[in-house]
């Protein structure tokens, strides 16, 4: 069973927060708010799904690094995240 099953509820928590607060921005966009309003509710959005991350790399870590069925495993683990990363940082 994946991490992310066993976390599928507090996972999906995070996600659909994440989704109020893109719609909060969508709103804000839509009343013209003030444009400080609305980089703050991205802040926010930039957390949160950073936050979220995270917590996700943090489990696969755990999972598929340090308690890996063997050196193939890990090195397989590892090759996900580097790609991952390497995504993450452009």
């Amino acid at each position: 069973m994946s991490h992310t099953t066993l976390q599928k509820k507090k996972l999906i928590a995070r996600v659909s927060r994440l989704k109020g607060q893109m719609e909060a921005v969508k709103r804000a966009l839509e009343a013209e708010r003030p444009c400080g309003e609305i980089l703050q509710l991205l802040a926010s959005v930039r957390g949160a799904l950073t936050g979220l991350t995270g917590e996700v790399l943090d489990d696969h870590l755990r999972e598929h690094v340090l308690n890996a069925e063997d050196d193939a495993a890990r090195a397989e683990a590892v090759e996900e995240i580097s790609e991952v990363l390497r995504t993450y940082i452009r």
